[in-house]
């Protein structure tokens, strides 16, 4: 299909963003990437449950002592909130309303913004407090998974920014229909690991 074609919503496809060859391989590619990411997270999990608590003689940080739910359930509302965002913008790219799309995508920006920015705060919080990453096995693992997912939100974040920046004046074509689907999957992504996260550490720490 031609990528230069000009659309209208009548002859916009129902699928656009697998309307190409490129589209279909990079579609394939990026569930394999997933699939890496998936068993980079199950390690990580899997070290935190083992070394939670742990720590030398002493030691006296534990996850109920440590954790906040209130400020946690916020964040994971703001996390949840941008998934929801994230999917009305795919409605609109699948309905060929460019600036709807855009809308709705720069709106999950924010919410991912803030999540990043509460994040930022716990852990200074938590610096403050004397748990840092080299003080226990325990602060480790912490830091390296629930780091890691931040790390992940942010490269989301630097993506769908370049994304918007980028195609502002381009509008919605069949070449970057798929980037925007792609970008879609993968905050879906870091959004489901977010929940074990708030699940396993946060929820099951302070509950024992």
């Amino acid at each position: 299909m031609d990528l230069n074609k000009k659309f209208t919503p009548e002859t916009w496809p129902d699928h656009p963003e697998r309307a190409t060859h490129e589209a279909k391989n990079k579609f394939v590619g990026f569930w394999l990437f997933l699939g890496g990411e998936t068993v980079l997270f199950a390690t990580l999990f899997a070290t935190y449950i083992a070394l939670k608590n742990k720590g030398p003689a002493g030691y006296e940080h534990t996850t109920q002592e440590l954790f906040e739910l209130p400020l946690v359930f916020v964040m994971t509302m703001l996390l949840l909130t941008s998934s929801l965002t994230s999917v009305y913008a795919m409605y609109h790219m699948k309905n060929f309303n460019f600036k709807k799309m855009q809308l709705w995508l720069a709106i999950t920006a924010l919410l991912g913004l803030g999540f990043i920015g509460l994040e930022v705060y716990e852990f200074v919080h938590y610096v403050k407090e004397g748990f840092t990453f080299d003080s226990s096995a325990f602060s480790s693992a912490f830091f390296t998974l629930v780091g890691t997912h931040g790390f992940h939100v942010a490269i989301g974040l630097v993506w769908i920014t370049l994304l918007l920046i980028r195609n502002a004046k381009r509008g919605l074509n069949l070449y970057n229909a798929s980037k925007y689907y792609t970008f879609s999957l993968y905050w879906h992504f870091i959004d489901v690991v977010w929940v074990f996260i708030f699940t396993v550490v946060y929820l099951m720490g302070v509950i024992g």
